[in-house]
């Protein structure tokens, strides 16, 4: 349970049976038949020099890959994919595609205007793989062994590659299972099945990797420590603390993260015992609010809000996840700012006060107009920072930053020498899962390079 809402009433004090919840958080887009799947591959043109592949964070050979499910050869896709992404499965499910490749995908223009449905095919490779053993080998033994600390896909994509590379590899987590914002932090309805796990347990399989949980930065594990038992470090820390509205009452019973509700709804094995509130307000505009929005209205909340301060036009979330937003009949309501918590007489959230806002030339100023939504549970997802376990480490603590980011070079490198980062939480580079693979698989060559020149 969690402790700002144990006050509200669960999801399965209603009429709602756990089964039709579990039913609400099957797969938002569901896989492609082997049929659907090579008349969509059939269709692809298969460009030379692929915009698609250009655009895409982890340069997957795209047109390439879409070829060997035109011609029945599933493995043969998977293995193309896998090359440049170990974590496709999961990208294919959560990537932005809208944005990306599909949007890239030459068939998107002119008069036809329907794209190749790239996430999907890429899905349906690796989900009807077939492999006897895992895909690739490992190089001889450098007998270097490295550390990553965090097991996100940033850390799992660093590890994978330096075992590929012959290193051994000790990943470092602070949490009881492996994955990072895929275990935790994505939208149940994207990656069901315990498919995280999955993923997880299929990348370990090149060997070489072991994951030691329980351990932080700045708590029982020390940076200066890692440097002198490891060749090097890697750092894909994540940005797992939510930022403040900073406003008086932000602790009140009610008001929390979104992260947080999605962390408990993703581990839960009941939906009927989260706690739901009838009404509630979701602050911000990235896609974390847009799956804690989608989510708490189909867990049954009766009216849930969603508040930028801001046009949709600006919001980070793509037009895809704001028809999401729309088509399960959350309200989204702009040029909004938040002004004031609004506290019932037992001193618990009962809805927040906003004012409207307006641009003065480039500046976003408040008009001086009030309105105020009534609501049991406000979710706060006004992006993400690093937790405080860089500052609570001696040595972590020097590292140079870029504003609340650690600052790297074009290789990942930061300012300590022999310590490396990557992930959300650099100062490079996009908030993406994809973006983070990408992070974790460049960073492994660059610090096998290092280690062979040292």
């Amino acid at each position: 349970m969690i402790v700002s809402l144990q006050h509200l009433p669960t999801a399965g004090r209603s009429d709602t049976a756990s089964a039709k919840l579990e039913q609400q958080f099957t797969d938002l887009a569901p896989a492609l038949s082997n049929r659907q799947a090579k008349l969509e591959a059939q269709r692809c043109l298969y460009c030379y020099d692929a915009p698609c592949t250009r655009i895409c964070p982890t340069e997957i050979d795209v047109a390439g890959f879409i070829r060997n499910i035109a011609h029945d050869n599933i493995n043969g896709a998977a293995k193309v994919i896998l090359q440049q992404n170990i974590m496709g499965g999961s990208c294919s499910r959560v990537c932005p595609t809208e944005i990306l490749c599909e949007d890239a995908c030459v068939r998107n223009h002119g008069a036809e205007k329907e794209p190749i449905k790239i996430g999907l095919l890429q899905r349906h490779a690796l989900d009807n793989m077939s492999f006897a053993s895992h895909p690739f080998e490992r190089a001889a033994s450098t007998g270097k062994r490295v550390a990553v600390v965090g097991a996100g896909p940033a850390g799992l994509s660093c590890a994978h590659q330096l075992a590929m590379l012959g290193h051994d590899v000790v990943v470092f987590e602070k949490q009881a299972k492996a994955g990072g914002l895929n275990e935790y932090g994505i939208a149940k309805y994207k990656l069901t099945n315990d498919f995280a796990q999955k993923e997880v347990e299929f990348l370990l399989q090149i060997g070489g990797i072991e994951i030691r949980h329980g351990m932080s930065l700045g708590s029982n594990l020390s940076l200066a420590q890692l440097q002198q038992e490891y060749a090097a470090v890697f750092l894909g820390l994540g940005l797992a603390t939510s930022r403040a509205l900073g406003l008086t009452g932000e602790d009140a019973p009610g008001l929390l993260p979104a992260i947080d509700y999605i962390a408990e709804l993703r581990q839960t094995s009941d939906l009927s015992q989260l706690p739901v509130p009838p009404r509630a307000i979701v602050i911000g505009a990235g896609n974390t609010a847009i799956d804690m929005a989608v989510q708490i209205k189909r867990l049954g909340a009766q009216e849930v809000t969603l508040v930028y301060r801001r046009g949709t036009q600006e919001m980070s979330a793509t037009w895809h996840e704001q028809e999401i937003a729309r088509l399960n009949q959350v309200r989204i309501v702009t040029w909004a700012k938040p002004e004031q918590i609004m506290l019932d007489n037992d001193g618990r959230v009962a809805g927040m006060r906003f004012e409207k806002t307006h641009l003065v030339g480039e500046k976003l100023q408040g008009t001086g107009e009030f309105f105020e939504l009534a609501a049991e549970a406000v979710f706060k997802a006004i992006g993400q920072t690093m937790d405080a376990s860089l500052a609570h480490d001696a040595t972590g603590n020097t590292l140079t930053r870029a504003g609340d980011k650690i600052e790297v070079d074009a290789h990942y490198r930061t300012s300590l020498r022999g310590v490396y980062a990557g992930g959300d939480c650099i100062s490079m580079g996009q908030d993406l899962t994809v973006q983070a693979v990408q992070d974790g698989k460049l960073a492994a060559r660059a610090i096998d390079q290092d280690l062979k020149g040292a």
